[in-house]
């Protein structure tokens, strides 16, 4: 597509949206033309926002930034609109199959919520640098070329969550495929609620994550396109079915005790109780999730639902036990592709989904989400910051701490960054210095592709978690940023983001 000027573009869009208002038949006598360069006759297209999410396939990335720019300056182009159309860009061309690309799916959601955090010459950024990530991936394979998603044709006849998750155990994507597409014929609601009995099947950061971080993104693209965004997840479960099979693993024991605590603790037959628990039942149940085998975390989990406990507050629990992992783990570097990343993101997702779900769903994931989390043991050491961490942090000054924490940051010191953190949340601080600090590098780095997705988690679950325990959640963010500050998806030192740096020139605003 070659557009002379930005206004060219917008007309384009202008006349997606008449066509989609009178029809393409009026449209064509009207001589405004529905056609746009490389969309095949069965293509998936995208009525208005066509124009945009083939862009967002074809211009290279640098150039991308620049017109995006002008057009949100100049032509009233919307932040929502561009997350949308990267949505609509990355699920066609990947299709839920591809590591980068699921991660930017992941990503968008959190941009915009980061974006929202920011004054006006500020809130493109962080969306311009994971809509860079995006358009150099497409690009870097293949562009418009072998775009995995194309039009299915629905199951006919009756159609259920056991028999989608059947075709996808059977590892047959046709058929996954063509069930799903029947389910998302009814509501977006219902469409969800059929595809989650299939992401309970295992338990995978991505497999959870992405289907999550889907659904939201029909905030941004309508509920028309459900099944555009959802469909990523069931093509996402076949291919790892596949590999698991291929590699000769057995199957997820999560498949066989899930339903013996379903049908043990009758969770199926009775309402869900809105008993509020003690400070020292949520910190014994996030310890028990933490430390127990797998089975025995999600009967914790089984056990507190039949009692009564409110499943917000066992969401709570569930989200401090994956916290753990972050402040505990002793490796070199923990942030992206991590036990505490992951855990947390993972657990987050989870207790988002059991918020928005049926009553089945909503009491499968969270028991499913602690059997996730659980980690028998394994991280034993104490969670950060440690004693000697902290020793000579005398400074009560509020600005003298997060000004050390940045320090630290910029240094790699995970520890040091965690202390001061730390005693700037014991003194009783407002929170909004700490996040502010660390949501600039979220911003500025590539955190191993997941940044802004942590940064958020870490953002809702503090906002959802009681005040004796919600800065854990912080310290475990400025541990993660120390960890990545500066460093590559490779883990290459001295640089920011892709992308960022060039944003901040076109932005006009410091790098």
């Amino acid at each position: 597509m070659n557009y002379s000027t930005r206004r060219d573009f917008i007309s384009n869009i202008g006349k997606g949206m008449l066509i989609a208002t009178v029809g393409s038949a009026l449209a064509n006598d009207l001589g405004i033309s529905s056609a746009w360069a490389n969309e095949g006759p069965n293509g998936l297209t995208f009525g208005k926002l066509e124009p945009l999410v083939q862009r967002m396939q074809e211009m290279p990335a640098d150039k991308l930034q620049g017109f995006l720019v002008s057009s949100w300056r100049n032509d009233g182009l919307g932040l929502r609109d561009m997350v949308a159309a990267a949505a609509l860009a990355n699920a066609r061309k990947f299709g839920g199959e591809d590591y980068v690309g699921f991660h930017v799916i992941m990503a968008l959601t959190p941009a915009y919520e980061v974006s929202r955090e920011l004054d006006r010459a500020h809130q493109p950024l962080p969306i311009l640098k994971v809509l860079y990530r995006n358009t150099d991936n497409i690009l870097k394979n293949g562009g418009r070329r072998n775009e995995v998603l194309q039009p299915v044709q629905a199951a006919r006849g009756a159609v259920s969550a056991e028999l989608l998750r059947e075709a996808i155990r059977a590892r047959n994507m046709d058929q996954a495929e063509a069930t799903f597409a029947a389910q998302a014929q009814g509501s977006a609601d219902g469409a969800f609620n059929q595809l989650l009995l299939s992401i309970q099947d295992d338990v995978d950061v991505h497999r959870v994550v992405l289907a999550h971080r889907a659904w939201s993104l029909l905030d941004f693209v309508g509920e028309d396109q459900a099944h555009t965004m959802l469909r990523e997840s069931v093509r996402y479960c076949v291919d790892k079915e596949r590999s698991r099979s291929n590699r000769g693993r057995p199957e997820p024991e999560i498949r066989t005790v899930l339903p013996k605590l379903l049908d043990e603790y009758h969770l199926l037959d009775k309402s869900l109780g809105n008993r509020r628990p003690d400070d020292a039942w949520i910190d014994g149940l996030c310890q028990t999730i933490f430390n127990s085998p797998r089975r025995e975390a999600a009967a914790a989990v089984a056990s507190a639902l039949a009692d009564g406990i409110a499943a917000e507050d066992v969401g709570e629990a569930i989200s401090l036990a994956a916290n753990q992992l972050e402040l505990r783990d002793r490796a070199s570097r923990v942030h992206g592709a991590c036990a505490g990343v992951h855990g947390s993101d993972s657990a987050h997702a989870w207790r988002s989904i059991a918020r928005v779900s049926n009553h089945r769903n909503k009491v499968s994931s969270l028991i499913v989400g602690a059997y996730h989390i659980s980690q028998a043991g394994k991280y034993s050491a104490a969670p950060y910051p440690l004693a000697r961490h902290s020793e000579g942090l005398t400074s009560k000054d509020p600005s003298e701490l997060v000004r050390l924490a940045e320090q630290a940051i910029r240094q790699n010191d995970q520890a040091g960054a965690c202390a001061a953190i730390s005693r700037y949340g014991e003194l009783g601080h407002p929170p909004d210095a700490a996040f502010g600090l660390l949501r600039r590098f979220a911003i500025s780095e590539d955190g191993r592709l997941h940044g802004e997705k942590y940064y958020v988690t870490v953002r809702e679950e503090f906002a959802a978690t009681r005040p004796a325990f919600r800065w854990r959640h912080l310290v475990g963010l400025a541990r993660a940023t120390a960890s990545g500050y500066g460093y590559t998806a490779d883990d290459r030192p001295g640089f920011r983001a892709p992308g960022y740096q060039d944003a901040c020139r076109l932005l006009q605003i410091k790098a």
